[in-house]
C-alpha cells in the first residue's frame, strides 16, 4: 500500500480545490443539481462509468483486471445545511443562507480522489467497486433510493468516512460496535374540543393535555430506560390554541428520540406511543402519532473496523488510529448501508490546533477543516476496497 500513498500525497493539491469548490456552491438535500453534475464531470475525465441515482444522487463503478473479485461499496453524503457561513476564507460558500458545515463536501472531494486511485491500480484487485455519491444524508432515510437499484447486490463490504473536528489531523477513529444513535422524529397531535375558557367542564384541553406530555416524556428516558445507556428524548416544537380566552382543540408536538441499540429504539417508541394515548384518554382527548425514522443505530462490524484500523497502521505508522472514541448521539444514513452487509464508518480527524476555524464543531456557521487530511481521506476510501476485493 506504500504506492498508493505516495499516490494519494500527490493529489493534495488536486483534492483541495475539488473541495474548495464544492464548499464554494452548497446545495441543500435533493437539490445538488450542480455538485451532481460537478461529479460527473470529474468521473468522465476518469473514464469512470456513472449513472443517476434520483435527480441527484451518483452511482459510479470502477472494474479491476487484476486478482479477487466480488464487490464492495463506499459512500460519500454531498448535501449542505441551511447556514449562513461566518467565516472569511477566499473559498466561502457563495450560495447565501447555505453551507458545508458538516463535511460533505470534503467527502464527496475524498471519494473522488479514491475513484482516480483505483482507477490508476486496476490491475491491482479483481472485481468491483461501487461508489455511491448519496443526497440528502441531512434528511436521513435517503439510502433506500440506492438500494432499490441493487446498490448493495453481491456487496460484501461497505466504507465510508466523516470529518471529526474532535480528532486531530494525523489521527482516524476506527471503533468496533455503536457509533452513532438511531434517529426517529415523532409528531403527537392532540385532539380535544374548544369551548370557552370560563367553561373548561364542557371541553376537552388539547394544550393542557400536551403540556402533561412534554414533561412526563422525559420519565421515559430517566425511568424506563437504562441509565448506562445512552438515551435522548426531546420535544422540538409545540402548537396549540388560536385565542387567549379558548380551551385549544388541537395541539401538535414534535421532537426526537436518540438511541445506541435497536432494543431501546423499539421499547422507546411502543412507550411514547402508549403514554400519549394514555395521557390524552384520561383528559377526555385522543392522540395520534407519526413516527419518521432517520437513521438506524450506527454500529461498525468489528471485523471490519478491525481490518481497516490495522491497515493504516501498516501504511501510516506515523498516523494514530482511535478505537475507543466517544459515542455521538448525531445520527448518520450510512448506519442503513451495515445493516445488513459488513462494513466500517470511519473519523477522519480534520482539526489543526493552530488554526481555531477547525476546531469547531460541525453543523456550526464557521465551520473548516484542515485540508491536509484530504490525501489520507481519499486513501482510507481505495485502500479499504483494494484490499477487500484483492482478498476475496
Amino acid at each position: 500500500m506504500e504506492a498508493l500513498k505516495q499516490q494519494a500525497l500527490a493529489l493534495q493539491e488536486e483534492l483541495t480545490a475539488l473541495r474548495r469548490d464544492f464548499h464554494m456552491h452548497p446545495e441543500l438535500g435533493l437539490r445538488e443539481y450542480r455538485t451532481a453534475s460537478r461529479i460527473e464531470e470529474e468521473l468522465d475525465q476518469l473514464g469512470v462509468a456513472h449513472r443517476r441515482i434520483g435527480e441527484t444522487g451518483v452511482w459510479a463503478t470502477i472494474r479491476g483486471t487484476g486478482a479477487g473479485g466480488g464487490a464492495v461499496a463506499l459512500r460519500a453524503d454531498i448535501d449542505a445545511l441551511p447556514i449562513v457561513e461566518l467565516g472569511c476564507a477566499p473559498y466561502r460558500s457563495q450560495n447565501e443562507g447555505v453551507m458545508h458545515a458538516c463535511g460533505h463536501d470534503a467527502h464527496t472531494a475524498c471519494l473522488l480522489g479514491a475513484a482516480k486511485l483505483l482507477s490508476e491500480n486496476l490491475d491491482r484487485f479483481g472485481g468491483e467497486v461501487r461508489l455511491a455519491f448519496q443526497p440528502a444524508e441531512e434528511f436521513g432515510n435517503t439510502p433506500p433510493a440506492f438500494f432499490a437499484e441493487g446498490f448493495l447486490d453481491g456487496v460484501t463490504r461497505v466504507f465510508g468516512l466523516h470529518c471529526a473536528p474532535d480528532l486531530p489531523s494525523g489521527t482516524v477513529g476506527l471503533k468496533p460496535g455503536p457509533n452513532n444513535a438511531g434517529v426517529d422524529r415523532f409528531t403527537i397531535t392532540v385532539h380535544g374540543l374548544s369551548t370557552h375558557v370560563a367553561t373548561p367542564h364542557l371541553g376537552v384541553d388539547a394544550l393542557y393535555i400536551a403540556s402533561q406530555l412534554v414533561v412526563a416524556l422525559q420519565a421515559l428516558a430517566t425511568r424506563r430506560c437504562d441509565p448506562v445507556e445512552p438515551v435522548i428524548l426531546g420535544v422540538g416544537t409545540f402548537h396549540a390554541g388560536t385565542t387567549y380566552n379558548a380551551l385549544a382543540e388541537t395541539a401538535v408536538l414534535e421532537g426526537t428520540t436518540r438511541t445506541v441499540t435497536p432494543g431501546t429504539r423499539a421499547r422507546l417508541r411502543e412507550q411514547i406511543t402508549a403514554l400519549a394515548t394514555e395521557t390524552a384518554k384520561l383528559y377526555g382527548g385522543t392522540a395520534e402519532l407519526a413516527w419518521d425514522g432517520i437513521a438506524s443505530p450506527l454500529v461498525n462490524d468489528p471485523e471490519a473496523a478491525a481490518e481497516a484500523a490495522a491497515l493504516v497502521r501498516e501504511t501510516w505508522p506515523e498516523k494514530r488510529v482511535v478505537t475507543d472514541r466517544a459515542i455521538s448521539l448525531t445520527g448518520d444514513d450510512f448506519a442503513e448501508y451495515i445493516l445488513d452487509v459488513q462494513g466500517a464508518y470511519a473519523y477522519l480527524g480534520t482539526s489543526d490546533s493552530a488554526r481555531e476555524q477547525t476546531c469547531h464543531n460541525i453543523h456550526s456557521a464557521d465551520f473548516d477543516i484542515d485540508e491536509s487530511a484530504l490525501p489520507f481521506g481519499a486513501w482510507l476510501y481505495a485502500a479499504n476496497a483494494i484490499r477487500w476485493l484483492a482478498q476475496k
